[in-house]
């Protein structure tokens, strides 16, 4: 990647860590990070409340591109192809009528089981989680229908990982990606390396239905898997070691910033130039969530799209159409714009219940971001 020679808008920063310290002083971050780089360097990054540069931070969703990185390079290679069932790969997963559910399906979350169980204690063992995941039964028939999967898919993305490289899909996706990027390891954190790593703190009151009527129509949200005890639960040592695949990375926001310049400007000796263009810019699933929102999703990441819902896909207001990233629970946030050249990530240890403040949070600070460019 070229070396930059091109510099930020200093006040629009400023705008952008004041927004951040309002928040911080209000009590709703206790830590947090954010990194803007361009033309592969970090060219800003701050700190705030008790996080130091080095911290590290639980990505939840926003891990899920390191892992479907891991799958790109393997259909690069030819070993993987989206287009064939898991069971090609993974034969008893074909139990319970999912003989027909492709690795594409898997990838784009119209695989039909969105809410597929795998509790802590599954996510261990590779034999018990291979159980477990053949006895899940679908929603609905694969591909008629988008729903998000918080774990589910990406269990089964771990799995193809394992089968087809031989390795513990946490080595795997550090051999494959992470490192020849010369990022950190980011999932699978071992016991004696978790030092720096910033406790989650639950903050902030859940909204009232008033509030969540005013804001969504609805007084209340559809429950999902991602509940306060889950959330708390990666705070243990044991969770962050198993590199939940769906969400449970850990990396300080230059890492994550680093990592989306690759995918901008490429890395010929991970991906091929043509492979990391349809991930980046070719959506294959633009059916509606059940709120109504197209998903926009390509193999593994969103794109912003210019259909007046990209803040809703937590890139703000004011990213160009073909940005594309994909956040986490609790205000993380992660993505690249190709029109500006500009990688954006910011991380948090608080992790906001209020259904409604919490991504107006995302929308402000992806929109501060996104300006911040020197024109």
């Amino acid at each position: 990647m070229p070396v930059t020679t091109r510099h930020l808008n200093g006040a629009a920063v400023d705008k952008l860590a004041e927004r951040i310290e309002r928040d911080v002083d209000a009590g709703f971050l206790p830590a947090a990070q954010f990194a803007l780089a361009l033309d592969g360097e970090i060219v800003e990054e701050r700190v705030f409340g008790n996080a130091g540069p080095d911290t590290r931070f639980c990505l939840f969703s926003a891990t899920k591109p390191f892992v479907a990185s891991a799958v790109w390079r393997l259909i690069g290679a030819g070993e993987l192809d989206p287009t064939l069932p898991v069971t090609t790969w993974f034969p008893a997963f074909g139990a319970n009528g999912k003989d027909a559910v492709t690795l594409e399906q898997v990838m784009l979350h119209t695989s039909g089981f969105p809410a597929a169980p795998m509790g802590p204690a599954q996510w261990g063992d590779r034999a018990t989680r291979q159980e477990k995941m053949a006895s899940w039964r679908l929603n609905w028939e694969p591909g008629t229908r988008y729903e998000y999967h918080p774990t589910a898919a990406h269990w089964v993305l771990a799995e193809l990982i394992e089968t087809v490289t031989g390795e513990d899909f946490r080595d795997a996706v550090h051999a494959l990606v992470t490192g020849p990027l010369g990022l950190p390891r980011i999932v699978g954190i071992p016991l004696d390396d978790q030092d720096d790593i910033a406790d989650l703190r639950l903050v902030g009151e859940p909204a009232t239905s008033d509030e969540l009527m005013a804001a969504y129509g609805v007084p209340e949200l559809p429950a999902t898997e991602v509940t306060d005890d889950t959330v708390m639960r990666f705070n243990e040592p044991a969770t962050r070691a198993v590199g939940v695949p769906g969400g449970g990375g850990f990396a300080r926001a230059a890492d994550v910033a680093r990592f989306y310049q690759h995918l901008l400007h490429g890395h010929d000796d991970v991906w091929p130039a043509d492979l990391l263009r349809d991930v980046t810019t070719n959506v294959r699933n633009r059916l509606s969530d059940p709120t109504g929102i197209p998903a926009n999703r390509t193999l593994g990441l969103l794109l912003a799209g210019d259909d007046g819902f990209a803040h809703v896909r937590g890139f703000g207001r004011t990213v160009s159409p073909g940005t594309f990233g994909h956040n986490g629970a609790g205000g993380q946030i992660a993505w690249a714009d190709p029109a500006t050249g500009l990688s954006f990530a910011f991380v948090t240890s608080g992790y906001d219940r209020h259904a409604v403040r919490q991504p107006r949070r995302t929308t402000s600070l992806g929109s501060l971001a996104a300006v911040t460019p020197a024109p």
